[in-house]
This record gives C-alpha cells, structure tokens and sequence, in this order.
C-alpha cells in the first residue's frame, strides 16, 4: 500500500506543478480492492505526504487519520459503477475548465485513444461535494474516460494513475489547442 500512497503523492505533486489544480482545488484517488486511498480536503495537492492521504471503504467509511476529500463520494460512486477504473484524477485545469464554464463543447482529438465521439461528454452543474454531482458525474461517465463537469473542472479516469494523470494532462493540451483556434479564427484577416 506504501508505494501506491507514494504514486498518488507523486501524481498530485505532477498535476500541481504543471498548473492542472491550484490552491486546494482537486482531488485524486486510486482503488486497491474494496480500499480507496484519497487526497485530504482542504490540503493543497502540492507537498502531500503518506500521512495526508487517507484510505476509505466503498461505504465511505474512513478506515485512517484525516478527512477525505469532499468529494469522496464522487470517486466512490464511479468505482461502483465502474469495475475498470482505478484511478481518478479530478482537476481545474484553466483552459479546459474554461470551457466549462464557457457554451463551447471540448472537441475530442486524436492522441489518446480512438475517437468514438466527436466532443467530450459532460454534465450540468452540480454543488461540489453533493450528492447530485455524485449520481450524475457517475452516471455521465457511463463508458468514458474523461467527462467534463460544467461551470467546474474535468475528471479523467482510467485503470491506473499514471495514465489518467496522462489523460489530464491531454485535455489541457487539447482544450489550450482549441482555445488558441477559436482566438486566431476570431481574428480579421488584414491581407
């Protein structure tokens, strides 16, 4: 369990330092079983240590020090739904958050998997921490790996963490890419 505390750590040091959360904004989380490992509400994800990061069980009961992250739930409602994700990483990456606070709907492009559908899913806006954000963020993942939650950020889910920090990683890219078309589309040409 050690080691995978270590890569939670290390994945959260790596979404920090490459500016996908700020402050005490996101979350991450990886599943061993029927245990969750979590980062801590209200704690910045830079500089975590094994400490910080606290365990659960599918019930959302805290089997360790600390407070979970207040959107445990979320994450426990996926793996529920979702016998091949083990991973969650849940972020307010500017560009890509942008977007979902904008009308504009995130393209899928080619790098990270085939495209199946033309535009990343996403959901209405649900209070952080809810319920309701819980249900419909599960719901809305359905077979997805990445669903962005409007007016909030974006979470991206795989079979392990590397690969959904990598997925987060990509969306960010993806959404600066697009956001520098929509600039440069936007303006006159002079020629």
């Amino acid at each position: 369990m050690k080691k995978n505390i270590a890569e939670i750590i290390d994945v959260s040091n790596e979404i920090y330092d490459k500016g996908l959360v700020s402050g005490k904004s996101g979350n991450i989380s990886a599943r061993f079983g029927n245990v969750v490992a979590i980062t801590p509400t209200l704690k910045s994800l830079s500089n975590l240590c094994e400490e910080d990061i606290v365990l659960v069980d599918m019930d959302g009961n805290v089997l360790t020090k600390g407070k979970p992250s207040s959107e445990v739930n979320m994450h426990l409602e996926i793996y529920k739904k979702r016998s091949d994700v083990n991973a969650i990483v849940h972020t307010h990456s500017p560009y890509a958050t942008g977007f979902a606070f904008s009308n504009k709907k995130l393209k899928r492009l080619e790098g990270f998997g085939p495209i199946v559908t033309p535009y990343l899913q996403s959901i209405g806006y649900e209070k952080p921490g809810s319920d309701e954000l819980a249900k419909n963020a599960s719901e809305g993942l359905g077979r997805e790996d990445v669903l962005i939650l409007k007016n909030h950020g974006v979470i991206c889910v795989s079979d392990c963490l590397k690969e959904a920090m990598l997925l987060a990683v990509f969306v960010e890219e993806t959404a600066k890419t697009q956001f520098i078309t929509l600039m440069l589309n936007s303006v006159e040409d002079n020629d």
